[in-house]
């Protein structure tokens, strides 16, 4: 089924639901090679998303983000295009991580290095 057959507004995901493993702020920090600050400005600056997925939980970053150590390729762009379509951080990785239209949910795409298919999907939002 895709999100467009159950409308369900981004914002109202369920994010624990849809991400299956989350990375704390120290967690992604370690895995980055840098400092949990310098988590927070590539949250901020929209290199990475971040979310508290459930309540009582920090708040954390996809594990699917990285790959080999690394921001996964294509992320950053996505995430600026996607804020540039009014979206916040919650709404950025439930669109993420939900399978629609691709075949399989875009952080599969772009983990496969298939980006330019999210992208594409990505430019169109809100038409």
């Amino acid at each position: 089924m895709s999100s467009s057959d159950n409308p369900v507004p981004l914002a109202d995901a369920d994010l624990d639901a849809l991400v299956d493993e989350w990375l704390d702020w120290g967690q992604a920090a370690q895995l980055l090679g840098v400092t949990p600050a310098k988590v927070r400005t590539m949250i901020k600056d929209h290199e990475i998303a971040g979310a508290v997925p459930k309540p009582g939980v920090p708040p954390s970053v996809p594990a699917a983000f990285f790959q080999d150590g690394l921001i996964v390729k294509g992320l950053s762009g996505l995430l600026t295009m996607l804020h540039d379509h009014n979206f916040d951080d919650r709404e950025c990785i439930a669109w993420i991580f939900t399978d629609d239209d691709l075949p399989g949910r875009p952080i599969d795409a772009l983990r496969e290095n298939r980006g330019a298919e999210v992208k594409r999907r990505a430019q169109v939002l809100g038409f």
